[in-house]
């Protein structure tokens, strides 16, 4: 892993020349398939899996939720990250074609800032971290630094591999590439200071998509299902699962790609928000043992 350094410079520019002229490409959406969408790192967890306290090695335990408010979104962003900062979400929507950076009002879902990124690249998961925006992309092998209170983009870094999901500890980006494996990122190089493996009994539990750090935990969807596991961030041990069955009625899912992905939290005022992808709703949800 290293900085790109070679034509850095003129990348950024692009972008930002492409931003300026509003470039937006063809919608592939209807060509997705789970096969060739991001998320597809193995098979991913039945979502018949019985999930109580007995249905993981060790008694695992098992959340369900109540849901404290409904709020709206845009039923058009094909959310891969999202984060609560600073009292609004900040947003990555993907597909080629149609990926952008959002600031977004809760309340209202009203987009505040919007970047759209170039048509080349699929915009995947985001964190804010030392006062810059982190977004992967999903094949493209690059990672766009932003000024956060600007949106203005300030840096290109290079990384090997899927990029899924991210986040952060206190010192390292954390990246999920829809493997069974975490990568901590030095932020400034992307180089990996260490990995982590998640296993659920002996099988590696693959597909590990949005993550957020919360309390010291790693949450992370599993892409595909309703399901969030909560993972250690030392040892990559599952501590519990969150199991999000109807939180969305099929009614509403516009799409079969239409899944859970997306875990913000304000950790101001302890609230835990989750989303999907082409959800019309963010979902304030408080969380109650099965």
């Amino acid at each position: 892993m290293k900085r790109l350094s070679i034509g850095a410079s003129l990348l950024i520019a692009a972008f930002t020349l492409t931003v300026a002229c509003g470039g937006n490409g063809v919608n592939t959406r209807g060509g997705l398939h789970p096969s060739t969408t991001p998320g597809n790192g193995g098979s991913p967890l039945s979502q018949s899996r019985v999930v109580d306290d007995s249905s993981s090695s060790g008694g695992v335990p098992t959340y369900t939720y109540e849901v404290v408010n409904r709020w709206p979104h845009d039923p058009n962003a094909f959310t891969q990250g999202l984060v609560f900062y600073e009292g609004a979400l900040v947003e990555s929507a993907g597909l080629y074609g149609h990926s952008s950076l959002r600031r977004v009002d809760l309340q209202t879902g009203k987009i505040l800032k919007k970047v759209d990124v170039p048509n080349k690249y699929f915009a995947e998961g985001l964190t804010v971290f030392q006062e810059k925006i982190f977004q992967l992309t999903w094949r493209e092998d690059v990672c766009f630094a932003y000024d956060y209170n600007t949106f203005t983009l300030t840096n290109l870094l290079a990384y090997t591999g899927e990029g899924w999901g991210l986040t952060h500890d206190d010192q390292y980006l954390v990246l999920s590439d829809g493997t069974n494996r975490l990568k901590f990122l030095d932020s400034v190089s992307l180089r990996v200071a260490r990995t982590i493996s998640v296993y659920e009994s002996d099988r590696p539990l693959t597909n590990l998509n949005e993550l957020e750090f919360i309390k010291g935990e790693i949450y992370a969807n599993i892409w595909h299902t309703d399901l969030i596991v909560r993972i250690d961030p030392n040892s990559g041990r599952i501590l519990s699962w969150i199991d999000l069955a109807g939180l969305l009625p099929a009614s509403e899912r516009s799409d079969e790609e239409a899944v859970l992905n997306g875990i913000a939290y304000d950790e101001a005022h302890d609230r835990l928000f989750v989303t999907g992808k082409l959800w019309p709703a963010i979902f304030e949800i408080r969380l109650k043992r099965k």
